[in-house]
């Protein structure tokens, strides 16, 4: 089957660039190089490219494949998971949705036209799981630092697995930090074996939070909801929010929850829809 003028959504959760594409019709599997067409095309670009296939389980609604920017598969994408309920959702009596992917089960509710609450699931700690290429004594100070060994930019940060490898720098205005200069050296060392997600945090009340976000695969993000989870986990552990926290981005702001009840983190924000457009046929010529 052809991608070629295949319907998308362009949209965005809190500034994060998502297309969502419906595939239940069809078996395709969507290639590292036809998502690379995908993300190069001015108006498909994207941060997350979110696939619908049928669902593999009883009593789920889809199952829900991720790529990156340059065609990398993710397993988490909180903000792309909104878009997805929206659409999923739109003249459907019922307010809740289950999606399956590769990281395990996504509970989705409408709280508004707009508004989604996704449920992230529990985070993981265990350096197997994030994975990190070494044990580590604490996820919640790690023995790493970025810079000169004597005298680090940035040292013993936090780390966190939501179905994705974050790594959390706990900074003074984040504002003035080098994220696309920094982030992609992290991504890429050898502490990481699957490359990792790369946060920079700035702790403002004890439910605030500013944050920025290098994403493995696609650069630094307007939002990214797997990283504010992760934050806010982090941050939590290391006694400096609560554990209900807003957390501002440069594209907007997510509320999220870390329940005591069940170890689930909740993230609750935004959906927009830019546009509906068609794949143009000439973007796959070399794909």
């Amino acid at each position: 089957m052809s991608l070629a003028k295949r319907p998308f959504l362009k949209m965005n959760g809190a500034g994060n660039a998502i297309v969502v594409l419906d595939l239940r019709d069809s078996d395709h599997i969507v290639s590292a190089a036809e998502a690379r067409a995908i993300a190069k095309a001015p108006d498909s670009h994207f941060d997350q490219l979110m696939v619908l296939h049928r669902p593999q389980s009883a009593h789920t609604n889809a199952f829900m494949r991720i790529y990156n920017t340059d065609g990398s598969a993710s397993s988490a994408c909180g903000n792309g998971t909104r878009c997805v309920a929206w659409a999923m959702l739109q003249g459907a009596p019922a307010d809740e949705l289950q999606l399956e992917t590769d990281a395990g089960l996504l509970a989705c509710h409408r709280d508004g036209e707009f508004t989604f609450t996704v449920d992230m699931g529990e985070p993981r700690f265990d350096w197997q799981d994030i994975p990190l290429s070494r044990p580590v004594a604490s996820p919640d100070a790690v023995d790493f630092h970025f810079g000169s060994a004597e005298a680090p930019l940035l040292t013993t940060p936090s780390v966190v697995s939501m179905g994705n490898p974050h790594v959390i720098f706990f900074v003074e205005n984040v504002a003035a930090w080098d994220v696309p200069g920094i982030g992609p050296k992290i991504e890429h060392d050898p502490l990481f074996p699957h490359r990792v997600n790369v946060s920079f945090a700035e702790v403002i009340a004890k439910d605030a939070m500013n944050l920025r976000v290098w994403e493995r695969g696609a650069g630094e993000t307007l939002a990214c909801g797997s990283g504010a989870c992760a934050a806010a986990v982090a941050a939590a552990r290391r006694s400096l929010t609560g554990r209900d926290v807003r957390i501002a981005l440069p594209g907007g702001e997510l509320r999220i929850q870390w329940r005591k009840s069940d170890n689930h983190v909740l993230m609750t924000g935004p959906v927009e829809l830019e546009h509906a457009g068609q794949f143009d046929p000439a973007i796959f010529e070399t794909a």
